[in-house]
């Protein structure tokens, strides 16, 4: 068999941490090849050398039998290797066409920039992935989700021999991801050899033709995914066995309300929304993209202003206005963007955990205490399991797990009553996710009020008391958590449009 990319006994370090040991990897054209394993396991890593990104301390790299070594992502790109980040790589200033064709914009006489060929150029490309978009509008207007579909735009623009695939459904709803698996199709009919790495388990059995497996930064086996059991790739993940069954819920209705908000709303965004979440109950949020879960997170949390409504935290109006009154109220928020807003990715996890407490450790001087700031850190390393060789290692350099339990550490330190995490596990391996999972039910059982907002329907369902459904900004329901729902049941509210609940009320 001729392969479109082989790699062997590929070796790479970091200070303090060695990321690869001797990993091999190959790719055959038409293929999408599931690379599977922890945060941590060395995947995007692999994936970065492959793409350029990264220069690999030993082993080699073949394409198309050649040897090769691609020093920069454009060498990359010239051998027909394009990838799709996890983390966002967009320009949040400039338009979506602007993205998805830098440095490539068609040019008129006198090299003036050609804006109608290039949003021409770029509308072809959304058609293909069905997205419907306007390529002249700006991309910091658009969600996390939508941002994700600029990027496998721009990556697709390139047509690429071999496209990595770094965890492209994490912030996309179902439809959109059926949309995406089309478009897999496709390529994989052309020819195209696809790196496909997921923590959704589901859709390795759904795209995927082999998988092969990264265990702490080596190479575990490569397996065909039709003949290979789900709970098999697991377990060679992890190195254990990873149970998820769901918890029973204890009763919290009678529980006093550490939350309550009345007829919030935000322009067309969030609209006469109330609810309110006790002490000791973990609610879910669920709906489609665009249903207004997280912008009213933001607003709870004084990030985004409000139009009307009200808060009250333990029976007490709070005027929330900024996100620092949010926190003096006991309130802290986990957004669904870890990297640009819960993390400083260049400073140290010491740093990290203390940020939002930096008054427990200055004294009257304004001089830092270093040595409690590393006695609190260790401890709550140690608390969450959190996997780093020091309280001094940068947070960009651990795994998303590892990244998220840090955002986790610093709220707790501030001892905030409610919680709200937004996507808690968006990118997060199985093994991470049940230790995120096992985290919050502690929290809640410790008398923490937990929001959750999450698009994985399962998880919403496995953590909550109580779900609230949104759809187009409005609240169309509160339904209970664990076995008394189904998928059916959220589904129904979340796609309940201002329409039907109008119709609704014209009947009764």
């Amino acid at each position: 068999m001729s392969y479109l990319v082989e790699m062997k006994g590929i070796e790479k370090r970091f200070p303090g941490v060695h990321a690869l040991k001797s990993v091999q990897f190959s790719l055959k054209p038409g293929e999408v090849h599931a690379l599977m394993g922890e945060n941590g396991a060395g995947k995007s890593t692999l994936m970065k050398i492959m793409s350029g990104i990264y220069a690999r301390d030993g082993g080699e790299m073949f394409v198309d039998g050649k040897p090769v070594t691609p020093d920069s992502p454009r060498a990359a790109q010239d051998l027909g290797i394009g990838i799709i980040h996890q983390e966002l790589s967009l320009m949040n200033d400039l338009t979506a066409a602007q993205n998805v064709l830098i440095g490539r914009e068609p040019r008129r006489s006198l090299g003036r920039l050609d804006e109608t060929a290039l949003n021409k150029k770029t509308a072809e490309i959304f058609a293909s992935l069905q997205l419907a978009m306007d390529p002249r509008t700006q991309v910091s207007t658009q969600t996390i989700a939508r941002q994700q579909l600029i990027e496998i735009a721009k990556a697709l623009s390139y047509n690429p021999r071999v496209l990595i695939m770094d965890e492209p459904t994490a912030a996309l709803n179902d439809a959109e991801i059926a949309e995406l698996f089309k478009v897999i199709e496709r390529l994989k009919a052309d020819g195209v050899g696809i790196v496909y790495i997921s923590h959704r388990m589901d859709e390795i059995k759904r795209i995927a033709d082999r998988v092969t497996i990264l265990r702490d930064g080596a190479y575990i086996d490569t397996l065909d995914a039709a003949d290979t059991p789900l709970s098999t790739i697991i377990q060679l993940m992890v190195g254990r066995e990873v149970t998820q069954n769901a918890p029973v819920f204890p009763d919290t209705s009678q529980s006093p309300v550490a939350l309550e908000v009345r007829n919030l709303s935000r322009g067309k965004d969030v609209r006469d929304v109330s609810f309110d979440v006790r002490k000791g109950e973990i609610l879910g949020f669920a709906g489609l993209m665009g249903a207004g879960r997280t912008e009213v997170a933001r607003i709870i949390f004084g990030a985004d202003p409000r139009d009307a409504g009200e808060i009250l935290v333990d029976g007490q109006p709070v005027n929330i206005r900024t996100p620092h009154a949010a926190v003096e109220a006991g309130i802290g928020y986990l957004s669904e963007d870890r990297k640009h807003f819960g993390l400083a990715v260049d400073m140290t996890v010491r740093a990290n955990i203390a940020m939002a407490n930096m008054d427990k450790f200055t004294n009257r001087a304004g001089v830092l205490d270093e040595a409690a700031m590393k006695r609190i850190a260790v401890k709550y390393i140690e608390r969450l399991g959190i996997r780093t060789p020091s309280d001094m290692q940068d947070v960009r350099l651990l795994s998303g797990g590892n990244q998220q339990k840090v955002v986790i550490a610093k709220w707790l330190l501030r001892d905030c009553d409610v919680l709200i995490f937004d996507e808690p596990t968006r990118g997060i391996d199985v093994g991470a996710k049940s230790e995120i999972y096992a985290l919050l039910e502690d929290l809640a059982a410790q008398g923490r009020a937990i929001i959750v907002i999450s698009s994985e329907l399962p998880e919403v369902m496995r953590l909550s008391h109580r779900i609230a459904v949104m759809c187009e900004g409005r609240l169309t329901g509160i339904l209970p958590g664990g076995a008394d729902t189904t998928q059916e049941d959220i589904m129904e509210l979340a796609t309940q449009r201002e329409s039907a609940l109008v119709g609704a009320e014209e009947t009764q």
